[in-house]
């Protein structure tokens, strides 16, 4: 099992990265919380991480705190969630925003979120809510995104959306109804994120 990688920041696609270690460069997905998190290109980065082993693929998931990993991972127990799902939570609140829920039984917050439906988010309140006191160590969600003056920021952004599984349409709908002057793609996406959150 790979538990943690540290090296160096050469790509950032969200929702997935790549990480240069010792020349090795490890594809990771990871969720918004995390990319709003992280440094700079070309600079050192450290996360843990969780492999999925499947039939097709080894797939790593990468996060920057140890409560993030073990909810993720806590959220792969519920009948229902898959690594995509789980992805998607991640990207939509940070830990202590779904503990918050929970204990709030907040259904309709996590209904907003892409793939969630309304019995999916009832059956995660329930099989949560013993569990969600191990994950107050969340990332902040005023993490300050990085600009990046490379590539196609709303190109970018519009694909992360559809990673997340938003749909294609939908996904190009929400950034261009934005304004996206100067925001890299991970501010984008973080906007379009709290625009969809009920108020």
């Amino acid at each position: 099992m790979i538990g943690r990688i540290t090296g160096l920041l050469i790509e950032k696609k969200p929702p997935q990265i790549v990480v240069d270690c010792h020349g090795v460069g490890y594809e990771i997905e990871a969720p918004m919380t995390t990319i709003w998190a992280l440094p700079e290109l070309h600079e050192e980065v450290s996360l843990y991480t969780h492999l999925a082993v499947r039939d097709d693929a080894h797939l790593l998931y990468g996060f920057t705190s140890e409560g993030e990993r073990a909810l993720f991972r806590s959220l792969l127990k519920v009948n229902g969630v898959g690594t995509k799902m789980a992805l998607v939570i991640l990207s939509g609140m940070t830990a202590d925003e779904f503990a918050a829920c929970v204990h709030a039984n907040d259904a309709a917050r996590l209904t907003a979120l892409p793939g969630v439906g309304k019995k999916t988010a009832e059956r995660l309140i329930v099989e949560m809510r013993d569990r969600v006191g191990q994950f107050g160590d969340g990332v902040a969600a005023s993490a300050a995104p990085a600009v990046s003056a490379a590539g196609d920021p709303t190109g970018d952004a519009v694909a992360g959306l559809i990673a997340l599984g938003y749909k294609p349409q939908d996904a190009s709908r929400y950034v261009h109804t934005l304004d996206t002057d100067g925001l890299s793609s991970e501010a984008i996406i973080r906007e379009v994120l709290k625009s969809l959150l009920p108020k």
